[in-house]
């Protein structure tokens, strides 16, 4: 439900940025992505929920095009959407 839902926002929110109501930008390491995905397999209730991480390989450039106004963040490491 709703609060499950906001609890997996949460855990999105401490390692990177909202950029729409269910998408968030991160910046991660390896590390960091093992240890935010095990907290998020932790949240979820995988016959109601659907988690999807998608890796941007490449330069920022050739994987990101913005319109209107910039994230608050630069990132210039690999990203995570």
């Amino acid at each position: 439900g709703r609060r499950r839902l906001r609890r997996v926002a949460n855990v999105c929110r401490g390692y990177g940025q909202r950029v729409q109501t269910s998408v968030f930008e991160m910046r991660v390491t390896e590390a960091q992505l093992e240890e935010l995905e095990d907290r998020l397999l932790r949240e979820i209730e995988a016959a109601e929920d659907s988690l999807r991480i998608y890796r941007l390989a490449g330069r920022r450039d050739r994987v990101l095009k913005v319109w209107g106004q910039p994230p608050p963040h630069d990132f210039r490491e690999p990203m995570i959407v």
